[in-house]
């Protein structure tokens, strides 16, 4: 943050130029990152399982790749669209390109033995997860029947 205030001098140049003058978004924003989604993500822990839901609307199940490697969960999807207009006189052809990566650790407690369940529906990526079978939560309360 700066303490002192720029004087707009060559308000043309300004706008020309916008962003090249603010000095935090030129040296700390990351060119590579502008154009990708980077969707919202819940975990849950439950007694016996971990719930990671992905909000990513507008994708397919065969947009996504999910993966464990090195005790890493990551999830990637991938879109591209194309859309061509021919009318009199001309053409015009659009591409979008959207992606994300998103790598989330996994504690030891996950039983990589167990099937690991993904479904995608509603915009929601759902993706279960088994805990072992020693690091279940166990009830923190016990009634003791007195005979």
């Amino acid at each position: 943050m700066s303490l002192i205030k720029f004087n707009n001098r060559f308000p043309l140049i300004d706008t020309m130029f916008g962003d090249l003058w603010n000095n935090e978004k030129l040296f700390f924003d990351d060119f590579s990152l502008r154009n990708q989604i980077m969707p919202a993500v819940n975990i849950k822990e439950h007694k016996d399982t971990f719930e990671i839901e992905v909000a990513a609307p507008g994708l397919t199940k065969k947009d996504f790749k999910v993966k464990i490697e090195n005790d890493l969960l990551m999830i990637s999807a991938e879109k591209t669209s194309k859309k061509e207009e021919k009318e009199e006189g001309f053409s015009r052809r659009e591409f979008n390109y959207s992606s994300f990566n998103r790598s989330i650790a996994l504690p030891e407690s996950v039983n990589m033995d167990k099937k690991i369940d993904a479904h995608y529906e509603n915009g929601i990526l759902n993706i279960v997860l088994t805990k072992k079978d020693e690091y279940k939560v166990l009830p923190k309360s016990k009634v003791i029947e007195i005979t």
